[in-house]
């Protein structure tokens, strides 16, 4: 097996497993009008582009549950942020983004082709005659087996489906639109000004000095 597929299918793994925790369940008038087997969709790639950035990036992740935590004053937010910046997660799972006009952005056909070919997602396009407005990505019901026997079969995967649900998370509280998620993502400064073209970064330095500061600050009012 050469590199180039084993990134693929590695690719195409992660997707299916994002796409099985995040997307929107059908209800019987949606299924009457969706792909044949479809139990489930996430609408518009941009939005799934969006969402997958927080799922390489988990320093970026977690920052976003500080900014959480800081809205709302939940610890849990501040504890779910920490079992990400106490361990080496920034590190070993992230896979770089490119930051073009509106965001973070990774051509997925290729291994969107991995799970389509099987009928494991179904993709629906919207168009005019003239140009695409908008791709869907139907989860299939044997996608979703698929997804559970993959985490069943190989533990390790679960880490992506634990942190998909964290993803799932900000991106509700943000509203579905992909406009929604951009504008949030671009309030991060190290994000908003990567030159267009480049790599996004890490901030798992500045994530972590920034839990340290919210933990000594927390320290001092349970003191007070």
């Amino acid at each position: 097996m050469d590199e180039d597929y084993e990134d693929r299918f590695s690719d195409a793994i992660r997707l299916l497993l994002l796409i099985a925790t995040v997307a929107d369940e059908l209800d019987e008038a949606a299924r009457a009008s969706a792909p044949d087997g479809a139990v489930a969709v996430l609408r518009a790639e941009s939005r799934l582009q969006k969402l997958d950035f927080w799922l390489r990036n988990p320093d970026y992740l977690a920052d976003e549950l500080l900014n959480d935590y800081d809205r709302h004053g939940e610890e849990i937010l501040l504890d779910l942020a920490a079992d990400i910046l106490d361990s080496d997660e920034p590190e070993i799972y992230a896979i770089p983004m490119l930051r073009y006009l509106f965001g973070a952005f990774e051509a997925l056909d290729r291994a969107l082709s991995v799970l389509v070919a099987p009928r494991l997602l179904v993709i629906s396009q919207r168009r005019t005659v003239n140009r695409v407005l908008q791709d869907d990505y139907y989860l299939t019901a044997k996608g979703r087996a698929v997804a559970a026997q993959a985490v069943e079969q190989f533990p390790e995967l679960r880490w992506y489906t634990d942190r998909a649900a964290l993803v799932k998370a900000p991106a509700e509280a943000t509203g579905h639109s992909a406009l929604a998620l951009r504008r949030r993502q671009y309030l991060q400064r190290d994000y908003a000004e990567t030159p267009l073209g480049k790599i996004i970064p890490s901030i798992a330095d500045q994530a972590r000095e920034r839990l340290a500061r919210l933990r000594a600050g927390l320290a001092r009012g349970d003191a007070a």
